[in-house]
């Protein structure tokens, strides 16, 4: 027949299970933070897409067929931006300097292919969890 538990057997016990609860953490921590690399990298390296005009003039057609006058082309974490996001957030002018990656690209094939015939691109934080800009949309406007 066992013994009761002793006291210090118990605060073994509960040592032994905030140490495995710690790890867990530790583990899940680690994994969101390589998913989290992995899809920055992925941002950073992805390329415009070779049939990214016939893409636009679906995108805008069927806007302008429900009655918008706007699409949301990309959104992404402001942590992609130089600056975080402040110059989105803030609506400084100078906002496509803050850009890099993929929506960097996104913004030169604007300049070179959508500006010139009449559309405007617009850039805002549409989201702040804790009160801290998460993410940015880039919006193409006729």
């Amino acid at each position: 027949m066992a013994g009761l538990l002793r006291p210090t057997d118990l605060q073994e016990i509960s040592a032994k299970a905030e140490i495995a609860k710690m790890d867990e953490e530790r583990q899940f921590k680690s994994k969101k933070d390589k998913l989290a690399a992995e899809l920055r990298e992925a941002f950073m390296a992805r390329e415009i897409h070779p049939q990214a005009i016939d893409r636009v003039n679906n995108a805008v057609r069927t806007a302008a067929q429900q009655g918008l006058h706007q699409v949301e082309i990309v959104t992404f974490s402001c942590k992609y931006c130089n600056d975080g996001g402040r110059s989105i957030n803030n609506f400084d002018p100078e906002w496509p300097k803050s850009l890099e990656g993929f929506a960097k690209r996104a913004h030169s094939f604007f300049e070179k292919e959508l500006r010139p015939l009449g559309f405007k691109m617009h850039a805002e934080v549409i989201s702040f969890p804790e009160g801290i800009p998460g993410d940015v949309a880039l919006f193409l406007k006729w």
